[in-house]
């Protein structure tokens, strides 16, 4: 689950009531990420942390050894279907202070088969997509959604490999 909204503290037990496997919350969200990031652990999930495109990558220094999941916003959070702001040089970094410990780059924005490709070069190994799963398909024919995801995941594959 990734949380936009501030404060975030008061609904972490819901969402651990609810099942929740991973929080992911903004680092500005509220004023002590650390006792955020803490929480989230104590109530039994997994810790993630977004990024906006305009938060520098030096935002979560000191936070990587709290943390499972990086989500690096590729769009100013607010609507589907935007443009992908190309933040290599960001993810790229990150993996390089991430280093080894087992911390995921998470890319949520703008993802399909020609931005996927560029992202997980740079260092991400976990792709939200939204409107490029859902364009030419639905209810009544869903099938452009699964052919949507294959080309996301192949042009991804495509790096990994």
């Amino acid at each position: 689950v990734h949380l936009m909204i501030a404060p975030v503290d008061p609904y972490i037990d819901a969402f651990a009531q609810a099942g929740t496997d991973v929080l992911t919350v903004h680092v500005e969200a509220g004023p002590h990420i650390h006792r955020t990031l803490q929480a989230i652990r104590g109530a039994g999930m997994k810790a993630g942390v977004a990024l906006n495109p305009g938060t520098p990558a030096g935002a979560v220094g000191e936070l990587l050894d709290m943390v499972d999941l990086i989500c690096v916003m590729t769009v100013n959070p607010g609507f589907g279907g935007q443009k992908c702001i190309d933040l290599s040089a960001k993810i790229a970094a990150l993996r390089d202070m991430i280093g080894d410990r087992p911390v995921h780059i998470e890319i949520d924005g703008g993802v399909d088969p020609n931005t996927a490709p560029i992202v997980t070069k740079a260092g991400a190994d976990v792709l939200v997509a939204g409107s490029a799963v859902f364009r030419g398909g639905s209810v009544s024919d869903p099938a452009p959604y699964g052919d949507n995801i294959r080309a996301i995941r192949a042009a991804a594959e495509g790096v990994w490999a």
